[in-house]
């Protein structure tokens, strides 16, 4: 079982990491949580929108649709088998954010033509968070970033001592776990990625 003091203290955390990231130069925060009971999901998930809110940072909620209306977050990121694009943009509307996961060329053009804001592509480095996540060919970031129009954000692995390797790919950025939030300085860490990018 679940017991609400740890569940709370667990919510109080990451909100302050939410924070630090922010603090860090993190423009975007996608919330993937899938331990939680629902309800405690639910509660973190508020409580992570309002951190975002203050930031004036959009909040993306990893998988579920309802999850994301229920919280009220910004929008959803579906990954390739979490269900159909053009779905749920009907269930949330025009002016949700929708973000999905392209691993090549073909998927990402399906994903822009089914009504995508915004691709997260990878993995790029491997994933520590995803184990059977499929490399991509570093230079298939340049061919799917000519071929479509909305934003491309690099995922999987990437850290501080591979993020040059993306650089001159069309990329409007990155997505990381790991390089942002282990360790002990979470505003340190966005930060040297955040300096990076300048540098694009």
């Amino acid at each position: 079982g679940y017991e609400t003091g740890r569940v709370n203290e667990y919510i109080i955390t990451s909100c302050d990491k939410a924070r630090d990231a922010f603090k860090g130069g993190v423009t975007m925060l996608q919330l993937r949580e899938k331990h939680l009971p629902e309800i405690y999901r639910i509660n973190l998930a508020k409580a992570i929108k309002e951190v975002c809110e203050s930031y004036k940072a959009p909040l993306i909620i990893n998988d579920s649709i309802d999850l994301c209306i229920l919280s009220g977050a910004d929008g959803v990121h579906l990954g390739q088998e979490d269900g159909s694009i053009s779905e749920a943009r009907k269930i949330l509307g025009p002016h949700r954010i929708i973000g999905a996961t392209a691993h090549n060329l073909t998927e990402a053009i399906k994903a822009e033509e089914d009504g995508a804001n915004y691709l997260g592509s990878g993995a790029a480095f491997g994933s520590l968070s995803k184990a059977n996540a499929p490399k991509i060919k570093l230079d298939e970031y340049n061919e799917i970033t000519k071929s479509v129009k909305i934003p491309v954000v690099a995922i999987g692995g990437i850290n501080i001592d591979n993020i040059d390797l993306l650089a001159n790919r069309g990329l409007a950025g990155i997505a990381s776990i790991s390089a942002i939030f282990e360790g002990e300085d979470v505003t340190y860490n966005a930060g040297i990625l955040k300096e990076k990018l300048k540098h694009w």
